[in-house]
């Protein structure tokens, strides 16, 4: 558990509030839909120059061979149809929390305020 704030907004939503939110140096995590054919893809291309152009800082998750303008990093993920693509994205996403959690000390295992409780019906 990272005990960060972050929230996940559809990126023709952006436009309608979350976009004030975006100042220098908000960590920005984008999900470019798969390939160039994707009725998304050229929205979500916009979105990122758009944060960019606020300070944010970018990564991309995207399909191999994907070239994202305006991205500090991009993570690949492997070529699938689309279908399986927000499945593909949520191995990255897993491990970048993570990593958050252990670069800021926190014991993975052990989260804080965490009880085990069973219900057996």
């Amino acid at each position: 558990m990272a005990y960060i704030h972050a929230e996940g907004f559809a990126g023709g939503e952006l436009k309608h509030g979350p976009i004030a939110l975006i100042d220098q140096g908000t960590p920005v995590i984008a999900i470019l839909p798969a390939g160039k054919e994707h009725a998304l893809d050229e929205k979500m291309l916009s979105n990122i120059q758009e944060v960019k152009a606020r300070g944010a800082r970018v990564i991309v998750i995207a399909e191999e061979g994907a070239v994202v303008e305006g991205a500090e990093h991009v993570i690949t993920i492997p070529t699938a149809r689309p279908i399986f693509q927000p499945i593909l994205a949520t191995v990255p996403l897993q491990v970048f929390a993570y990593e958050i959690a252990v670069a800021r000390g926190n014991d993975v295992d052990q989260p804080r305020n965490l009880a085990k409780s069973v219900t057996v019906e």
